[in-house]
């Protein structure tokens, strides 16, 4: 964040200041959600797993990640994703409407 406030040719607190009424929260606040919602979008999409979704949006370790995420969310990322696809899977697929049938009626 340091270099941000030099690029914009300002003291670091006042960048934050500035940066906080501007987007309404403080610059690290803002990084955690917005790779909260590159996050949410990889696993929505399903092609990743949990770790390379980890290294997309910054973090060194899957677990650092998974608990980050954990708080910001309210569910692992696991989780998020395997409700996720639940949510968008088509109500007329057989294969969730299916129930066995007894042959003993």
């Amino acid at each position: 964040m340091p270099g941000l406030a030099k690029t914009a040719a300002m003291s670091r607190s006042a960048f934050f200041e500035r940066f906080r009424r501007t987007v309404g929260m403080a610059p690290m606040e803002y990084l955690l959600h917005w790779r909260m919602v590159l996050a949410k979008r990889s696993l929505e999409e399903g092609k990743l797993a949990v770790a390379e979704i980890a290294r997309e949006v910054g973090y060194s370790s899957a677990s650092t990640f998974s608990v980050a995420f954990s708080r910001h969310v309210g569910a692992t990322p696991t989780m998020y994703a395997r409700r996720k696809l639940l949510e968008n899977e088509p109500a007329s697929d057989p294969l969730r409407q299916h129930e066995p049938v007894s042959a003993f009626g």
